[in-house]
């Protein structure tokens, strides 16, 4: 592509949609440049199907519920450069996205994530840029350096190994299948773990338990991740998109202040915290103001007699 079309595409991308221009600067890091026809974003309202032959990331809008899915079956949804921008690019629009609750992550044809793709590092070496500043740029997979304000959903099935396992500890959730296997797999290949693993590992399982993986490189499989609390929920073989959906749409119907807050507070008292105290503070700061949006019209519906007896419907 010359200078003058890739300028050309550049502003074309720019002007498109002012919200996920700061995505657009951060996949540049990467050395990709991509055309408008290939932009992964649309207005389109209501249930959106974006399955189109040859693109490494597609994403389906159902309602508030986006579904984003790694499409390289051919190589168990190895992530490469340019699909580590594209989820990046996804991911950071669902976040921006007021329209949007929850995200759900995948991968077609059977497998979630096989890790980066390494064949392209093993010949493509001199045109992987790596940001080291992990506060700047895309990591290697992409989206695994973002602390999203919204739930995201892992709908896992096949292999999530290596970096694919990286990109599964990102959600808050996981929902996997019976035969899905999960490790530390680039361990035999002396690939670190740069994508959060180390970090988000050990604060999810427990550090003896995430040793175990770390050092060994073994497989789990389903239930023993369950036992560990690496997945949240098991679901019979092909069933994980379609559980993960259902609890996304079940996670939209509350009321979305409160969960957020809640759901932040969390994260800070895990990851940022210095103190318990501070912990505390942060969620009364950031929980109090919900009693006036939020609250009081919850204790007026539960007073009319909704939600009795601990039911989540809405019908009496």
């Amino acid at each position: 592509m010359t200078l003058r079309a890739c300028q050309s595409t550049t502003r074309a991308l720019l002007a498109r949609n002012r919200s996920w221009r700061a995505a657009t600067a951060l996949v540049r890091l990467l050395g990709k440049k991509y055309s408008e026809k290939n932009s992964p974003y649309s207005t389109t309202a209501g249930k959106e199907s974006e399955k189109v032959a040859g693109r490494t990331v597609v994403k389906e809008r159902r309602g508030s519920v986006v579904t984003v899915a790694i499409n390289r079956p051919e190589v168990r949804n190895a992530v490469n450069q340019e699909t580590a921008g594209r989820l990046l690019d996804e991911l950071t629009a669902f976040d921006s996205d007021p329209a949007l609750t929850v995200a759900v992550l995948h991968g077609n044809g059977g497998n979630f994530c096989a890790g980066y793709d390494l064949k392209e590092l093993a010949h493509h070496t001199a045109s992987l840029k790596l940001e080291q500043d992990v506060t700047k740029g895309p990591a290697p997979m992409g989206p695994s350096r973002l602390v999203l304000s919204k739930p995201l959903i892992a709908a896992v099935s096949g292999y999530a190994v290596a970096g694919g396992l990286e990109l599964a500890l990102l959600a808050d959730l996981r929902v996997v299948e019976e035969s899905a296997v999960m490790g530390v797999f680039c361990r035999r290949f002396g690939v670190p773990l740069i994508d959060g693993g180390t970090v988000r590992l050990p604060r999810l399982i427990g550090l003896s338990r995430a040793m175990d993986l770390i050092l060994t490189g073994r497989p789990i499989g389903a239930q023993e991740a369950l036992a560990f609390g690496l997945a949240n929920r098991v679901v019979p073989d092909g069933q994980a998109l379609q559980a993960a959906l259902e609890l996304a749409e079940q996670i939209s119907t509350f009321p979305q202040q409160c969960m957020r807050a809640d759901r932040s507070s969390a994260l800070y008292s895990v990851y940022d915290a210095p103190s318990f105290s501070l912990a505390l503070q942060y969620e009364m700061d950031h929980g109090a103001p919900i009693i006036q949006t939020e609250s009081v019209a919850g204790a007026t519906t539960f007073s009319s007699g909704t939600g009795r007896g601990g039911k989540f419907s809405s019908k009496r």
